[in-house]
């Protein structure tokens, strides 16, 4: 129902409008008590106001309110959170649904108790799940608490949860099974309960998470910002603290955001961080605000950089924005992400924008506004539908939210909802501009190819018209005239429909456009088409919304006032008699259709000034004579359709041909209601004609709404025109044409039945939901009703039960009959003008409601009661032993007759459904009152302990009676008609039973009857109260939510037409019904047919078991403890069949007991859960196909059900308590009795159903022994999550089969069981960490023993440098492991590690269980598990470091170390070296490194002595194979290995191998290229893992930088990725403490401090590397083929530069970019020799303008660009040049100083004059991109002013006369040819930057005439650029020539029409 609560539509949540307030306190004048309120904004609707009957007090929803709360405390408090709280929490939904108002004070306790169950450690996922999505609905909706004044959230738990995904160094290590959390649920949390947090928190947080961050190891950046992201506070904080003011932080977040550079994943994260932030201070007026918003200009230039990097817009020939690699640093931060669906970009983007906009923006040349407008500007072309691409949709969804977000703030700023400053309010002149900049682009994206796009393109044109309509309107109309004239492209007609569609409310109150509706009207009739389904569809739709808003109603003809004329316009006109004829309105269409038509470009129009009211009037009024024509022709046309209907299919598969009949019944009711008196007789006989004179049998559904829409409308005058038709044509089929009397097969209706059926679909929809007016017709609708059933055989028969249906359901519902746009009392005034596109006003609706009086009732019991018993006889007779109807031979009649029978019942029960009473079967009428209250006191009790062990949930799942509400339920308890109804349906229930038997015994296969059968059983049991079986309230509510659509607008409150809001009342009634409609006891009747349906669940035949499977789904949820009931008898049917593999019954057992709600009921009640799981593992023997896939889809829930129940959860006491103000003092002695008693049968239970898991592992564990290895691989998985429990860790029993498990003969099993082993070790290190205590496991509370803390001399400057010099030695007082400590700032201390840690301190049990695990692990054992490592893996994605074996063993060995196994390390040395054997094989390497990991890594943990002992067995080995050992083969084993062994641990704990890799120096000698190569590698593994921790960097680079020319390309490719990544690592900030840092960003600029600045030492290096280069360049001969210095170090060079560029620090090179790397670039572009360098260089010449700059950064990189275009003696370098222009110019759109933007213009216009063909095209494809995408003032004055230069040229320098000498030309001829050239290709470039602008504008047609005739005839390539200019012009404009066309002079069309089209004649 969310949808309907707020206006907005797609996302409606939280993410649109500014929090509440965190300041004021709201006081009330009154003083009323604050607590009480439940909101701030009252409700828009009324809901109790608007039923017809009376509703329940205040009181007693309050009373209800407090059991809910009262069970829900006990509940929590005993611990009982599944059934127990989760129960109530689903009770108090449901009340929270019914629109109760939850009192503020209520909800804050309750939103206070969920966060803390959702995040409470111990407790179960899955539960957890449901109480987080409680907590969600509760803080869903703004307006019901006010952030930091009713409510403060604290963000530490959340915090807690987050670290354990994305900060696992943090939380120690292993994670429990049961609280594996599902992240997603957590980030959802944080969206909401974020703005509840403290923004007092602000510093708290940011010295909580910032620490984290380091780009060393990048996954602490991402981390860090995707926290911030989800849990900075963004409300603004107290006034007093200035410290907290936005402006304090931003700049620090702008740093942080430079230091992670491209990046779309950090983009995307800041965005949204600070598009809330804009939201949330908005309101607050003691922030600073401007024409920025709340931003500086550089903070803005900054942020609308990168807007145009998120939107990815491709230009020219650069790659994207962002570089892949950076992303993929992410790591775990992944998880951190917000949906991207729900949180867009350009939602974050628009919020950014809209939320910034303020007056101020008006009178400043530069402001958030002209930004928004620089920036639609420059991606203007992109929306046109000719140039789609992945950006279309992006672009489209953009302007969406822009209008959407504009609307919202507009209309919540007017109804006082924003408590936004005066002074920054939005006013009229900044709308028009906001409208104006998004005007073009949308008109463009409504033709777009992609249905998105035109979807989020027209609710952007609905917007930006609601907001003016005089602009938009227009422009509009120009569009759709001649589309729907037909003169344009069938797409282009079909968007035009729709945008009428969503412009039609706000046409219909606009003055002087409403003129234009009727007309439009007419012109859309065409659109209803047979042969364009889809246009079809269209129309209706717009004809539909039309209808909501315009009555229609001919005006001339309405009764005036009464009190005479003259009151109304003084004294009476003699023109009253002009306007009754449509001459005035057709005379002034006209006039404003040629208006359009022959406007240039969008126009404006504003009819409040060009018209006097009087006169629009008139026009209007004259408008509205033609309505009766165009109601003549639509339903013409909609005949014609009918006919024209192909068949359609009887399924529902949402084919076209459905699609419009689902249509035409939405649009039919609205146009009918709409239709003045006169009018709607014209429609009721021209619909009665066509049903009298037509069959179209595929039709009828069509046809049978739309007089089911006359009907509703004028129930009397309807029913009395078609009734005596219909009974008359009923009667003449079935007797003269004797329909209906033979039974037909298939479903197929024979052509002799076809038209009794037209009639009977007709009949039945008349009389359904069209109020009491049937009753005058009951008799004889009783006795047709009576005559059917005795004829009809066959098919008919199913339209006659339904007919009857119809009769029941029409006579006993409650509902609406209301469908006018207007009140009664305006319609007996007389509409006038006025009433036109009227808002109805919410709180004066009165409804006109169908209740069913006591003739409706006695006729429906009647008829009931004759239909149901005349069924049963016949039932019964047909199941006695002697039927009347033979059941031998092929003859069905007898299967037809029962099928008939039981479909009558089946309707009947449902029809009459409302009047069942859901409590019929509980208690007497007397005592009913004094009873509920005592029954639920001690529903906990209902389970006794004796009964079946108390392992059981007697409960299931819905104990406790619902909540009654009054529903107007029209019986009396125990009168006549009461019992009637009640013992029918009794009987019914007994004769069903009767059936079933008679059917299983003697027509075991009949499915056409068991289908019959259980879908009457499971209407029997689910229509009980409100007609569940046909969805009824889903259905209703889905219709009204598809029609009010078009009428939503974010900020406004259900502004819906008036037939809406009364639906909506509708749907309120059936929402009550449905909640009455709650689970009921069982009786026997119940019990008996329940069991039915299970003995029918595992038939043999499929279909009958899928009908009954159904059927019992249904039930199930319907009767109380209905699951415990059938699961028993279908589990012995499951043992049954499994032991006699009768598949079919296996299949059908599986089904209903794993695949429904049962499975949930079963893995709770373990007298069943040992039994299937038993059975469940025999299955896996069955030898089908399918009876496999279904257990291997089971699996996970038979798994599932073995994990540990929830032993202890900890909840804070307070938080629970608080809810206890819901007892009365007198029950809190019951309440806490019932608490312990509650809390003891829990622990009971829990005990003795633990019990039982350990007898069942035993058990299972025996079957393993001895069976097939899938089904031991089934069981195994089962087991191990039977039998480990953090108490007892596990029995002796698995500790065996495991162990020696992990040396099985089969491989699957064998992962499996190493798997359970290494958990197991788990279990034992996490119970010794956590002190063997449950308690501080579930809180993480860990304490390693070699764990210390080391204050850190954070102040002390020279600190850092000391920190990391000790790097540098292998001594150390402590290891640091962590990367993050000190990279951004330091804290007072930071985690280190012992040297030789304190041995861990480990219990009885742990000691036991690793000596058990030791004593099996032998010599033989590991000789076993080695061996199994050497085998070749069997697919070939599995040959690859394994961690899993690495893990197990550095177990095992840390067993070997402390003399707990029988192997010795000696032993372990043996082995291994029989592993390695001689290395030739790559397996016996991967074996070697897993091993030598497992070593390594089990070292740090051992005594000092045995870690020598490893080192000097370990490292030799190593230091052998690194040196002559590595291949291609191997060398990824072992570069894994060194990750291994070095990741995130300090490298002085592998110094051996870091110092050894360290002294690496390149071997020049050596031609082993591979060697080298691998080594350098692995030296780059160690760098990467080492971080900044790494510090033997010096001798490293020098070595390189004097090879930079190695002859090799591998050893180079590993040179320059090496020497990227030290100089990657040697970055750090290292600020004292977080407030320093906060401190020196503040100072340096609003954007922070710039990172990555060079340092002297490293701008040296560059700058000689590059010098050496241009050396080298010189000493290389021209032309030279073989590799030279020269290039070989430019390759190495620029892979270091390329790897540098694409990564984050990528600014740090940006000051070397005019000077020294630019040239460079292109001279090394220029050698063809060498393509790889070629390549290369371009790759990173293409990187460059994609670098961020900073703002004024760019100037000399711009500056150089220049100067080498315009100098550089090669022609290749000048083109290669023109492609960075272009993309930096797009990229610094927001950054240039414009004098820059004017150089680089000259720069480029200058190039047209190039020498070479090639620079001159691409200088003028530069030139109209620069063109197309400048911000709009200064484009004017640039193409001003080129034009004016470009056609002087022209004019000066024209051709000579003929006086061809032939020859060649000379220098003079070739001069001028390059001139015209240029001139020709700077017109032409003018033109291609408007490829798309329609009409084009008034200097267009001058450039393209001044080309025809000044330059076409030129002979060459001149005159060729011309035509080819020309042709293209043409092209681009075929969509809207005719437009265009408008725009030129009769002699320029001459002109051109030269040079394109050759004329016709010549």
């Amino acid at each position: 129902m969310g949808a309907l609560d707020t206006a907005s539509g797609v996302d409606s949540s939280r993410a649109t409008s500014p929090g509440g307030d965190w300041r004021h306190a709201n006081g009330d004048v009154n003083g009323t008590d604050e607590d009480k309120q439940s909101r701030n904004r009252p409700r828009t609707f009324p809901y109790f106001e608007s039923l017809p009957y009376k509703v329940e007090e205040q009181s007693e929803r309050e009373e209800n309110l407090n059991t809910c709360l009262k069970h829900l405390y006990i509940a929590v408090s005993a611990g009982d959170f599944a059934p127990g709280a989760v129960h109530w929490t689903r009770e108090i939904r449901g009340w929270l649904s019914l629109k109760f108002d939850l009192p503020r004070s209520t909800r804050v306790k309750l939103i206070n108790l969920y966060y803390e169950l959702a995040l409470a450690p111990g407790l179960d996922y899955l539960v957890a799940e449901r109480f987080a999505s409680m907590f969600m609905v509760l803080t869903k909706r703004k307006h019901y608490l006010r952030p930091g004044k009713d409510l403060v959230l604290d963000w530490r738990p959340l915090f807690r949860e987050l670290k354990l995904f994305v900060l696992p160094s943090e939380s120690g290590g292993s994670q429990p099974p049961n609280v594996k959390r599902n992240i997603r649920t957590l980030t959802k949390m944080c969206t909401f309960a974020q703005l509840y947090f403290d923004p007092q928190e602000i510093p708290a947080i940011l010295e909580e998470i910032l620490p984290f961050f380091s780009t060393s190891y990048s996954e602490g950046a991402f981390v860090v910002i995707g926290l911030l992201n989800l849990l900075l506070p963004t409300s603004p904080a107290p006034e007093a603290r200035s410290d907290l003011q936005p402006q304090e932080y931003l700049p620090l977040f702008f740093h942080l955001w430079s230091l992670v550079n491209r990046s779309k994943l950090v983009d995307a994260h800041f965005m949204d961080i600070i598009s809330r932030l804009v939201r949330d201070t908005l309101t607050a007026p003691h922030i600073k605000y401007s024409e920025y918003g709340m931003f500086t200009d550089e903070q803005c230039s900054f942020m609308f950089t990168a807007i145009l990097r998120l939107l990815e817009i491709p230009v020219g020939q650069a790659t994207s924005p962002y570089s892949t690699t950076v992303d993929l640093g992410a790591g775990l931060a992944i998880m951190l992400d917000r949906d991207q669906r729900r949180h867009p970009s350009t939602h974050h983007i628009s919020r950014i924008i809209v939320m910034s906009l303020s007056p101020d923006c008006m009178d400043k040349p530069d402001s958030v506004m002209s930004k928004l407008e620089g920036l639609i500007q420059a991606v203007e072309t992109f929306y046109h539908p000719s140039n789609a691409g992945s950006w279309t949709r992006t672009l489209a969804q953009l302007v969406y939210y822009l209008g959407d977000f504009f609307v919202l703030r507009w209309n919540r700023e007017h109804s006082g909802e924003m408590d936004v400053p005066p002074e920054r309010r939005l006013t009229d002149a900044l709308k028009r501009r906001f409208v104006l900049c998004l005007r073009e682009v949308t008109f463009m994206g409504i033709f777009s190819k992609s249905e998105k796009a035109v979807a989020f393109s027209l609710n952007t044109l609905q917007f930006l018209a609601y907001l003016e309509p005089t602009l938009i309107l227009p422009g509009a109309l120009q569009r759709v005239y001649p589309a729907m004239q037909g003169l344009v492209e069938v797409h282009r007609t079909i968007s035009s429909i729709k945008a009428l569609q969503v412009l039609s409310k706000v046409m219909a109150r606009t003055k002087g456009y409403r003129c234009h509706v009727t007309t439009l009207l007419g012109l859309a009739l065409p659109g209803i088409d047979p042969n364009d389904l889809d246009k079809t569809v269209q129309t209706l739709s717009y004809i539909q919304g039309v209808c909501y808003t315009v009555p229609f109603h001919d005006l001339t003809q309405e009764k005036r006032d009464t009190d005479g004329d003259s009151s109304e316009s003084g004294t009476s006109t003699p023109m009253e008699g002009v306007d009754t004829g449509t001459g005035l309105a057709v005379q002034w269409i006209t006039e404003q259709v040629e208006r359009l038509e022959n406007a240039q470009g969008l126009l404006e129009i504003d009819y409040e000034k060009e018209l006097s009211d009087h006169e629009e009037e008139m026009i209007l009024r004259s408008s509205t004579t033609g309505l009766a024509e165009f109601l003549h022709s639509f339903l013409g046309r909609v005949f014609t359709l009918l006919e024209n209907l192909p068949d359609a299919a009887k399924v529902r598969s949402g084919t076209p041909e459905e699609n419009v009949a689902n249509h035409l019944p939405a649009a039919f009711t609205p146009l009918l209601a709409a239709l003045s008196p006169e009018l709607y007789d014209i429609a009721l006989e021209k619909v009665a004609n066509f049903i009298t004179n037509h069959v179209i049998h595929q039709a009828r559904d069509a046809i049978s709404f739309i007089c089911n829409s006359l009907v509703k409308v004028n129930p009397d005058k309807a029913l009395k025109r078609l009734l005596p038709h219909l009974i008359a044509g009923i009667r003449t089929e079935i007797e003269d044409n004797r329909a209906g009397s033979t039974r037909t097969a298939g479903t197929e209706v024979l052509p002799r039945d076809r038209a009794l059926v037209w009639y009977l679909c007709i009949l039945s929809m008349c009389v359904v939901h069209v109020g009491d007016a049937v009753i005058a017709w009951k008799d004889e609708l009783f006795e047709i009703a009576e005559y059917m059933q005795r004829k009809c055989r066959g098919a008919p028969t199913l339209h006659v039960s339904n007919f009857i249906h119809h009769l029941l359901l029409n006579s006993t519902c409650t509902y609406t009959i209301d469908y006018s746009i207007y009140e009664d009392e305006e319609l007996k005034k007389g509409l006038t003008t006025d009433s036109w596109g009227r808002q109805v006003d919410v709180k004066k609706l009165t409804l006109k409601w169908h209740r069913p009086n006591q003739e409706e009732i006695d006729f429906a019991v009647k008829l009931y009661d004759f239909q149901v018993n005349n069924s049963l006889n016949t039932l019964i007779a047909l199941t006695s032993s002697d039927p009347p109807i033979k059941r031998e031979g092929t003859g069905k009649d007898w299967s037809d007759e029962v099928c008939r029978n039981l479909g009558l019942l089946r309707l009947t029960t449902s029809g009459i459904s409302v009047l069942f009473d859901v409590r019929h079967d509980q208690v007497g009428e007397g005592s009913s009152t004094a009873s509920d209250s005592d029954s639920d006191s001690d529903a906990m009790d209902t389970e006794g302990m004796d009964d079946d062990a108390g392992l059981g949930e007697a409960e299931d799942e819905e104990v406790k009676p619902t909540f009654q509400y009054e529903t107007g339920y029209p019986l009396q308890r125990g009168d006549k008609n009461y019992k009637l109804i009640h013992e029918l349906r009794h009987r019914t229930g007994e004769v069903l039973h009767r059936v079933h038997q008679f059917l299983i015994e003697k027509q075991e296969d009949d499915v056409p009857c068991f289908t019959s059968l259980y879908n009457a059983y499971r209407s029997w049991f689910i229509d009980v109260g409100i007609e569940r079986s046909a969805h009824v309230l889903e259905r209703i509510t889905r219709l009204l939510d598809s029609d009010e659509g078009p009428f939503r607008f974010s900020g406004l409150r259900k502004e819906y037409p008036r037939s809406l809001l009364v639906r909506r009342a509708t749907v309120y009634h059936l929402q009550r019904l449905r909640h009455n409609a709650a689970p009921r006891p069982k009786t026997d009747l119940d019990k008996r047919l329940l069991l039915d349906l299970a003995e029918s669940s595992i038939s043999l035949y499929t279909e009958i078991r899928r009908t009954a499977q159904t059927a019992n789904e249904s039930a199930v949820k319907c009767i109380l403890g209905a699951r415990p009931l059938v699961i028993p008898p279908l589990l012995d049917a499951l043992v049954k069949a499994v032991a006699e593999s009768d598949y079919p019954r296996i299949k059908g057992a599986m089904f209903t007991l794993l695949f429904g709600s049962l499975a949930k009921t079963i893995s709770r009640d373990w007298r069943f859960t040992p039994t299937l799981i038993k059975a469940f593992i025999e299955v896996t023997g069955a030898d089908k196909p399918s009876v496999q896939k279904l257990a291997t889809n089971a699996t996970f829930q038979v798994m599932d059900m073995g994990k540990a129940l929830e032993r202890m959860v900890i909840l804070d006491k307070e938080v629970v308590q608080a809810l206890a103000f819901a007892i009365d003092a007198g029950e809190d002695q019951a309440v806490q009795e019932k608490v312990v008693k509650r809390r003891d049968y829990i622990k009971k239970k829990r005990a003795r159903i633990e019990g039982k898991k350990a007898e069942l592992s035993k058990e299972l564990i025996d079957i393993n022994r001895t069976s097939h290895w899938k089904k031991v691989s089934r069981t195994a998985a089962i087991i191990v999550n039977l039998g480990m429990r953090y108490d007892t860790i596990a029995s002796d029993e698995i500790i065996n089969l495991v162990t020696t498990g992990s040396i099985d003969q089969h491989p699957s099993l064998r992962g499996l069981y190493a798997g359970a082993l290494v958990g197991l070790f788990a279990v034992v290190q996490t119970r010794a960490i956590t002190g063997h205590s449950y308690e501080k496991y579930l809180l993480s509370e860990e304490d390693v023993p070699d764990k210390i803390t080391v204050p850190t001399k954070a102040d002390d400057p020279k600190w850092t440098e000391e920190h990391l010099a000790t790097f540098a030695k292998p001594e150390a007082k402590y290891y640091v492991d962590f990367d993050y400590p000190g990279w951004l700032v330091w804290t007072k201390t930071m985690p280190a590690y012992l040297p030789n840690p304190p041995p861990m301190a480990y219990d009885n049990v742990e000691i036991d269980v690793r000596k058990k695990i030791g004593s099996l692990l032998d010599r033989s054992w590991f000789s076993n598990y080695f061996a199994f490592m050497k085998q070749e893996p069997r697919d070939s994605g599995a040959d690859r470091f394994r961690m899993s074996s690495a893990m197990l063993l550095t177990h095992a060995f840390e067993l070997v170390f402390c003399c707990l196994t029988k192997a010795t390390f000696e032993d372990i040395k043996d082995l291994t070296q029989a592993v390695y054997a001689d290395g030739s094989d790559k397996h016996q390497h991967r074996a070697t490194a897993e091993i030598m990991g497992a070593l390594l890594c089990c070292a740090p943990d051992l005594e000092k002595k045995q870690r020598q002992e490893v080192w000097e067995y370990v490292f030799p080995i190593i230091r052998g194979i690194f040196q002559d050992g590595l291949n291609p083969d191997n060398s990824g084993y072992w570069t894994t290995f060194l990750h291994v062994v070095l990741q995130s641990k300090d490298p002085r704990r592998g110094w051996p191998l870091v110092d050894w890799l360290a002294s690496f120096r390149l071997d020049m000698e050596s031609n082993a290229a591979f060697k080298e190569s691998s080594k350098i590698y692995l030296l780059q593994q160690c760098i990467a893992d080492a971080g900044w921790h790494f510090r033997l960097e010096k001798p490293i680079l020098e070595d390189f930088m004097q090879h930079l020319d190695h002859p090799y390309k591998g050893v180079r490719e590993a040179m320059g990725q090496t020497i990227a990544a030290i100089y990657r690592t040697r970055y750090h900030e290292s600020y004292k403490d977080v407030d320093s840092l906060i401190k020196a960003q503040k100072e340096a600029s609003s954007i922070g401090v710039r990172p990555y600045e060079p340092t002297e030492e490293f701008s040296k290096t560059i700058t000689e590397v590059f010098e050496r280069l241009e050396v080298w360049r010189g000493q290389r001969p021209a032309g030279q083929q073989t590799p030279s210095s020269y290039t070989s170090g430019g390759k190495t060079v620029l892979l270091w530069i390329d790897s540098t560029l694409s990564s984050y620090e990528c600014t740090q090179l940006v000051k070397f970019f005019p000077s020294v790397f630019t040239e460079q670039l292109l001279h090394m572009m220029d050698i063809k020799e060498d393509p790889e360098l070629q390549s290369l260089a371009y790759h990173v010449f293409r990187h460059l303008p994609n670098i961020p700059h900073r703002q004024g950064e760019d100037s000399e990189f711009i500056a150089a660009l220049i100067r080498i275009g315009r100098t550089a003696t090669s022609w290749h370098q000048r083109l290669r040049i023109l492609i960075n222009i272009q993309v930096i110019y797009f990229r610094r759109l927001f950054l240039m100083s414009e004098q820059q933007q004017l150089d680089i213009y000259k720069c480029v216009s200058d190039m047209l004059q190039d020498t070479q063909l090639e620079v001159r095209m691409g200088a003028a494809t530069t030139l109209s991109g620069m063109i197309r995408c400048s911000p709009t003032q200064f484009r004017d004055r640039m193409v001003s002013q080129l034009k004016k230069q470009f056609t002087d040229t022209l004019t000066k320098n024209p051709l000579p006369k003929k006086q061809r000498i032939p020859g060649t030309p000379t220098p003079e001829q070739n001069k001028l040819v390059l001139t015209r050239h240029a001139a020709v290709l700077g017109l032409g470039a003018l033109i291609q930057a408007f490829p798309y602008t329609s009409p084009p504008p008034g200097w267009y047609t001058d450039v393209l005439a001044t080309l025809a005739r000044k330059a076409a005839a030129d002979p060459g390539m001149v005159g060729k650029s011309v035509k080819s200019i020309l042709a293209d012009f043409k092209k681009t404009r075929q969509d809207t020539w005719h437009v265009d066309v408008k725009a030129f002079e009769q002699e320029q069309l001459e002109d051109l029409e030269g040079v394109l089209w050759k004329s016709y004649f010549a």
